[in-house]
């Protein structure tokens, strides 16, 4: 790859997403110890503990590129969260990661389908999150007379071939079911161990003299974090930790005494037995 050998490095942007990860990840752990019964914190906090796979999968993948996490794109009436975007000498990868327990199937109609603890109920389809970021994207180089992003001249064909949604399952314990999908849809459904690999297979299907420079990729890096409105997440009031009201269902906290003393519970008790120590 002549020019491309010389840089081989990983460049996270933020530089120190390890330690913004492990702080977040640290954060939710407490507050989930705190709130055993709230849905929303596991979520999110699984969510997370995925998005950390993907940092390690990358971080030693010696090819050279650059890996913005957490980007939030605007343009009138779409919204784009992206977990990873990863620009590569040869693609752009715009990536969805989920952290889920259980089996997945996907079936001819692309329905997701998760099968957990003996429950079994349709989801909504992470590679459709995944394209929307891409119709987002498109959507803000079609708006802009002077495209931040990316070269103007470059039809919507090749964006689509350049710009790839990609869902990438870290769970190692997730049983993925996908023979009966589409092959454009089984293509971008891939483990996070499997990653790197399917980087550097793209890689090595491009033709050399197409493949972007450093400088390249660290243009478009620095195009994406302009256009980036970044969101400090504050926990307890997404989770509604510090008024009167239930993060379970919104109902009213009510003061009440049980065997071990006071203690706040919710208003829609028995459908409800969200608690809370005082």
């Amino acid at each position: 790859m002549g020019l491309f050998n010389k840089f081989v490095d990983t460049k996270f942007k933020p530089e120190n997403l390890k330690e913004v990860l492990g702080n977040k990840i640290s954060e939710l752990e407490k507050l989930s110890k705190e709130y055993p019964d709230n849905n929303d914190i596991k979520r999110d906090l699984y969510g997370l503990r995925g998005e950390r796979e993907v940092y390690f999968c990358l971080k030693n993948a010696n090819i050279g590129m650059y890996v913005l996490h957490d980007i939030n794109l605007y343009e009138e009436d779409l919204k784009s969260q992206i977990d990873y975007i990863v620009i590569t000498p040869a693609k752009c990868y715009l990536i969805e990661c989920k952290n889920l327990s259980g089996e997945i199937t996907i079936d001819s109609n692309g329905q997701f389908i998760r099968n957990y603890n003996g429950s079994q109920k349709a989801v909504e389809s992470p590679l459709r999150q995944a394209e929307r970021h891409r119709e987002t994207l498109l959507k803000i180089i079609n708006n802009n007379k002077v495209n931040p992003v990316i070269d103007l001249l470059f039809s919507e064909k090749a964006f689509n071939k350049y710009y790839v949604p990609l869902v990438v399952f870290c769970n190692k314990s997730t049983i993925i079911n996908n023979e009966a999908a589409p092959e454009e849809i089984r293509n971008r459904i891939i483990r996070s161990e499997e990653l790197v690999s399917y980087i550097k297979q793209d890689i090595e299907q491009t033709d050399k003299i197409g493949m972007d420079s450093q400088k390249a990729m660290e243009e478009q890096a620095k195009a994406f974090l302009k256009r980036n409105t970044p969101c400090d997440v504050n926990y307890e009031e997404k989770y509604h930790l510090n008024d009167n009201l239930c993060p379970k269902c919104s109902g009213e906290l009510v003061k009440r005494n049980g065997k071990y003393g006071e203690f706040y519970g919710c208003s829609n008790y028995p459908k409800c037995k969200y608690t809370r120590k005082i």
